[in-house]
C-alpha cells in the first residue's frame, strides 16, 4: 500500500486522515499549519504532535516536496528550478523578481499535449499530468529557498510547462490549498493567475468553482486560419467559442482577464491584426500582454522588430485597452515563456533553452 502525501491534501482532508487513525479532527489541523504554514516537512519535527499520532501517521504518510534538481540563475535576476520526478520526468519552475513582486511561475504537466508551434514545451509532448503535492510542492520549494532572504513568491502564475485547466482536478486542487486562508498556504486568490490555450469547457467549469483566481488566455492570433496553424486547440475551440467563455468567467469589480500574445513577424504582428484584437476584446475587462517570440533551437518564427510591437500596442491603447509589452525574464536560461523543456536526457548537459 503506497503511503499519501500529506502536501497535496486539503485542511479538511488532513483532519479527515488525523480521525481514521483514531485522533481528533484538531490533529489534523495541526498537521496542516506545520507543513503549508511553517513548512516544515519532517514528521518526527511536529513536536506538538503525540507520539503514538505520528507513529501511526509514518505508516501511512509521508510530506515529501520536490526539491530542486538544479538552480540556474540569469543575468536578470530571475532562477529557473528544475524537478525531477518519480518515474523520471522534469518539470521547471521560474523565479522572477520585480521590484517588490516575486513572481513564481509554476507547471501542471510533464511536457505538454497540445503542440503550439512556437512553444518548445510542445516538442516534447505530454509525459504525464502532476499531482496536486507536485504542483503546490513547487510553490513550497520555491518559498524555501526564498526563506533566507526573509521572503517568498508574492505571486503565482500557473504558466509553466503543461495545460493547466487538461490537469483540471490536481489544478483545482491545488488551488484550494494554496487559497486556504485559516489553514492553506494562504495566498489570495487574485495573486494566482491560470492560464490557458482555450480550453473551453474547463474556462466555463473552472468559473463555477468559485475561487476568485486570475484567468489568462494564450491568444497569439486574431483569426481562426492563423490560430489553427499556430494552435490546434483552435480547431476544437475557435474564437468564437473562446470569447463567449471568457466574458462568462466571473470577475470581482476590479478583475481583469489576461490575454498572453506572442508577437511573431510576418504572421500576427500586423496593424490590422491589432485592429482586429481591438474588436475581439470589446466589452471586456481585458488587458493584453504583448510577447515578443523568445527564440529557440529549430524554431520557424523570429520576433518582429521594435517598431512594429510599439506600433501593435499603439493601437490597442488607442481603442482603450491597457497594453503592456512583457519582455520576458529568464531568455539566457531556457526559462523564458515557450522556452521550458526538460527530459531525462538534458539531467546531465548544459540547457539548450
Amino acid at each position: 500500500m503506497s503511503r499519501v502525501n500529506l502536501v497535496g491534501l486539503l485542511p479538511a482532508e488532513l483532519e479527515d486522515l488525523a480521525v481514521g487513525l483514531g485522533a481528533s479532527r484538531y490533529r489534523g489541523r495541526q498537521l496542516a499549519t506545520w507543513i503549508f504554514r511553517k513548512s516544515v516537512f519532517d514528521l518526527e519535527a511536529m513536536t506538538d504532535l503525540p507520539k503514538d499520532f505520528r507513529a501511526a501517521l509514518a505508516e501511512r504518510a509521508v510530506v515529501e516536496v520536490l526539491e530542486p534538481e538544479r538552480l540556474t540563475p540569469s543575468q536578470d535576476g530571475s532562477q529557473k528550478l528544475v524537478f525531477a520526478l518519480h518515474g523520471g520526468s522534469r518539470i521547471s519552475s521560474v523565479l522572477m523578481p520585480d521590484d517588490d513582486r516575486m513572481t513564481l511561475c509554476v507547471s501542471t504537466q510533464a511536457g505538454c499535449g497540445f503542440a503550439c508551434a512556437f512553444c518548445l514545451t510542445g516538442v516534447m509532448g505530454l509525459e504525464r499530468n502532476l499531482t496536486a503535492a507536485e504542483i503546490v510542492g513547487q510553490v513550497l520549494a520555491a518559498n524555501r529557498l526564498l526563506e533566507g532572504e526573509g521572503r517568498r513568491a508574492t505571486h503565482i502564475v500557473f504558466m509553466g510547462m503543461g495545460e493547466p485547466l487538461a490537469n483540471y482536478a490536481a489544478l483545482v486542487k491545488s488551488l484550494r490549498i494554496l487559497t486556504d486562508a485559516k489553514l492553506g498556504v494562504a495566498y489570495s486568490p487574485r495573486r494566482l493567475t491560470v492560464s490557458t490555450v482555450g480550453l473551453v469547457p474547463g474556462i466555463e467549469k473552472l468559473g463555477r468553482e468559485d475561487l476568485k483566481v486570475n484567468l489568462a488566455i494564450s491568444l497569439h492570433a486574431t483569426t481562426d486560419d492563423v490560430r489553427s496553424r499556430l494552435m490546434p486547440v483552435n480547431r476544437s475551440f475557435d474564437l468564437a467559442a473562446l470569447m463567449a467563455a471568457v466574458g462568462r468567467y466571473p470577475l470581482a469589480s476590479r478583475q481583469r482577464v489576461f490575454f498572453e500574445y506572442v508577437m511573431l513577424e510576418d504572421v500576427n504582428d500586423t496593424a490590422d491584426d491589432a485592429r482586429r484584437l481591438a474588436r475581439l476584446l470589446r466589452g471586456l475587462k481585458a488587458k493584453v500582454n504583448l510577447i515578443p517570440f523568445n527564440d529557440w533551437e529549430g524554431a520557424k518564427f523570429r520576433r518582429p522588430p521594435l517598431a512594429r510591437i510599439l506600433s501593435f500596442q499603439s493601437v490597442l491603447l488607442d481603442a482603450g485597452i491597457t497594453t503592456t509589452v512583457r519582455w520576458s525574464k529568464g531568455e539566457d536560461i531556457g526559462a523564458a515563456c515557450g522556452q521550458l523543456r526538460e527530459s531525462p536526457a538534458l539531467a546531465s548537459v548544459s540547457e539548450s533553452g
